[in-house]
């Protein structure tokens, strides 16, 4: 077989195996025959919310291991015709099995997210929180530049971006920004971007033009839904009001309608102040907690099965999971996975996939990658 067409051949098997090892194949066809069998009986549906979740469990069961099932039958028939199309010297014929193959790689890839994306909440909308380094102008800059890029990745995959908090940078950019994505899957795709990215460029504030390196972190926590249970005691909250700030006119208020809710006993503070009202401020603060409750117990989890933690660290060097090179040369590379990109302004404009897709397949594979960061 020609080379061009196994490495599709390779790809698409390897695509396979994740999706085989992630569902646990044998364990997921007796589950969905269990299920099968629970919606025939007539007496599920006197509880309409075990109903809901036995009928969701069972089409994402059916639709992954369908899926799976065509892409192997098609792999199959494929690699099988351009093998006949190579012994009788059909050139026309291999060529089309093996456009046909880099379409399927595309398909397997596909699916292969698509049935990552599985986690408890994963399918909910998702906040984005970005804080600026230290560094001042620059790393407010850079952070403003992030909050672009989460924006423009929303965008291009048709969910909707609200701005819940934002603190200006004295100069430029932002000190912090909170993002509210909504959208299916929002919080599946955007959960790996947690961390510390790191930008290295020639300063446009440095009036000597030298290289300058800069740190903004990323966190991302789901928005939790009335499905999920997460407890907080009143007593262990201290909520402070204050003036709103932005960048003028209708984003300033002359009350203290902005709302801060500090959980005494993790040190979580979250912050809203896109309301007017000072009661949906507190309403949107509160939901903001839970969230981050709740990503917490998440991270916790994670870290008993994988002992590793995505949670915040040090705003700098040595803590980034991503550096984007702009000068001398372009390259953006992350330091988790190995993917890399020769186009930083696609990538700066949302050009996320790939590093999220290979971040997720990480998660189930448990590998880890021996990644130098560049200078």
């Amino acid at each position: 077989m020609r080379a061009e067409a196994q490495a599709h051949v390779d790809n698409i098997k390897e695509s396979l195996a994740l999706l085989r090892r992630f569902l646990d194949w044998d364990r997921a066809l007796r589950r969905l025959d269990e299920l099968n069998a629970r919606v025939e009986d007539p007496t599920l549906w006197n509880d309409a919310k075990q109903a809901q979740d036995v009928m969701r469990e069972r089409r994402r069961l059916d639709e992954a291991i369908g899926a799976t099932r065509a892409i192997e039958t098609e792999l199959n028939d494929t690699a099988e015709l351009i093998e006949m199309a190579e012994a009788e010297g059909d050139e026309e014929m291999a060529s089309e099995a093996t456009a046909s193959l880099a379409a399927l790689a595309e398909r397997a890839e596909k699916d292969k997210v698509m049935a990552l994306l599985s986690g408890e909440a994963d399918a909910n909308d998702t906040y984005v929180e970005i804080n600026s380094g230290a560094g001042g102008t620059e790393s407010n800059d850079w952070a403003g530049m992030l909050q672009r890029m989460y924006t423009r990745w929303a965008e291009r995959h048709g969910l909707k971006v609200e701005l819940v908090d934002f603190h200006a940078g004295e100069q430029a950019g932002i000190k912090s920004a909170t993002l509210l994505i909504k959208g299916e899957n929002a919080y599946g795709y955007a959960k790996t971007e947690s961390g510390v990215h790191r930008l290295v460029r020639i300063s446009p504030y440095d009036s000597a033009a030298r290289r300058h390196t800069s740190f903004s972190s990323v966190w991302v926590y789901p928005v939790i839904d009335d499905n999920i249970e997460v407890e907080i005691n009143e007593s262990e909250l201290r909520i402070d009001t204050y003036r709103a700030s932005g960048a003028g006119g209708q984003h300033i208020n002359t009350t203290d309608s902005a709302v801060r809710i500090t959980h005494l006993p993790t040190g979580i503070v979250v912050q809203c102040q896109n309301q007017r009202s000072q009661h949906k401020n507190k309403a949107e603060a509160y939901n903001q907690l839970r969230a981050r409750l709740y990503e917490r117990e998440l991270a916790e989890r994670e870290a008993a099965a994988n002992a590793t933690n995505a949670t915040k660290t040090d705003i700098g060097w040595g803590h980034q999971i991503r550096s984007y090179v702009l000068q001398p040369y372009q390259l953006v590379k992350d330091l988790r996975t190995g993917v890399t990109s020769t186009a930083p302004s696609d990538v700066l404009d949302g050009d996320l996939d790939a590093f999220m897709a290979a971040a997720l397949s990480q998660r189930v594979t448990g590998e880890t990658v021996e990644v130098e960061d560049v200078d």
